[in-house]
């Protein structure tokens, strides 16, 4: 008895955890008042500047994406990518660079996330302190 008692717990309390992901990426499909999505926009941006990206700017993303679980790290790097793409755009960037990839990360992610991103321009013995406004 005990058994299915806790199974059924177990089972319970990992469908809520599936539906709360599941519900955040449904509130993200949702269109905003310009009609669009948020994932669409970053679609949107991620095709406007994929002709932008060298090989050694994906794989300093591929690097700085790498702390990321690899559960998550495919939508961690689209996000990144997106918000990189739409500083390009505004920017009117004819090619990404250090400095656009290492802003965008930095916008694109929650402030709890920065100190994998300082521990891995460390690593790379980048220099971040031009960026220090951008982590408060």
């Amino acid at each position: 008895m005990w058994l299915i008692v806790l199974w059924s717990v177990f089972m319970i309390v990992f469908m809520f955890i599936g539906g709360f992901f599941m519900f955040r990426k449904f509130l993200k499909r949702l269109p905003k008042e310009d009609g669009n999505s948020i994932l669409d926009w970053q679609d949107y941006y991620l095709e406007k500047t994929r002709h932008l990206w060298t090989r050694e700017q994906s794989d300093l993303l591929e690097e700085l994406v790498s702390p990321v679980p690899e559960l998550f790290r495919d939508i961690a790097r689209e996000k990144i990518a997106g918000k990189i793409g739409e500083l390009a755009l505004d920017e009117h960037a004819k090619q990404m660079n250090e400095d656009l990839i290492i802003r965008g990360y930095i916008l694109a992610t929650p402030k709890r996330d920065h100190k994998f991103l300082r521990k891995k321009l460390d690593e790379k013995e980048m220099d971040y302190s031009q960026y220090e406004q951008l982590f408060d």
